[in-house]
């Protein structure tokens, strides 16, 4: 069985990610900061639960230990913890944002690479966002084009370009990055006329669970690929 982690996995698109892997058999580490939520989250999905703050070195260190142990392999890592931004544009907000949804990814993939390295068939799924695809913000015809992003969408172009760098630097595990779409979630309170979280969670899935012959390096919204 295919042994998978999700950070930020004790809710929303996470959450939902994490019940359609162990739908299909997937071992699932279900990553989170809050333990109470964490835990209860890893209960009702039948997964199970690491405390993992993907801003803390120490925190992915321990969870990534923990799988080591336990599991000795990890073959599906879905970078999905993310934070949106205030309309504030300052130094600390950017920080603020960066750490959590770039950096964060770095430290979480950083540490996975030597479990990922004993998977027969390694992948990595980067959550992104369309608001961090220069095509799309630039094309009037595209939603993004029209509510401007200057932290988080600069956040999510930063995690688009580690998608790419990383499937050039490691072509040995299938790194690509998705646009879940416009998903009611808490990530984003505005949405409560967004697509359920099911449909949301779709694409991640997917890229997931593609096979050792699946892409790298691209970027996928619902079932085709989104320019960068």
């Amino acid at each position: 069985m295919p042994v998978t982690l999700i950070t930020g996995a004790n809710k929303g698109l996470g959450y939902e990610t994490a019940r359609q892997l162990i739908d299909r058999g997937h071992v699932v580490y279900v990553g989170a900061r809050d333990v109470e939520r964490g835990r209860s989250a890893a209960s009702e999905l039948g997964g199970h639960f690491v405390q993992l703050d993907v801003t803390d070195e120490a925190s992915v260190e321990a969870a990534l230990a923990v799988i080591a142990d336990r599991e000795g392999r990890l073959d599906v890592l879905v970078n999905n913890a993310g934070i949106s931004s205030s309309v504030d544009v300052s130094g600390p907000e950017a920080s603020r944002v960066f750490d959590t949804n770039a950096v964060g990814l770095v430290r979480v993939t950083q540490a996975a690479l030597p479990l990922l390295q004993k998977s027969a068939n390694p992948v990595v799924v980067n959550v992104s966002s369309a608001l961090g695809s220069f095509w799309a913000v630039t094309n009037p015809e595209r939603r993004q084009f029209h509510f401007p992003s200057v932290v988080y969408g600069a956040s999510k172009a930063a995690v688009s370009m580690l998608t790419v760098q990383y499937a050039k630097a490691l072509p040995g595990i299938k790194f690509n990055a998705v646009e879940p779409g416009f998903t009611a979630t808490d990530l984003t309170p505005i949405s409560s006329t967004g697509q359920p979280v099911e449909q949301g969670a779709e694409v991640i899935m997917r890229m997931a669970t593609t096979g050792p012959d699946g892409p790298t390096g691209t970027f996928w919204e619902n079932d085709g690929e989104l320019a960068w």
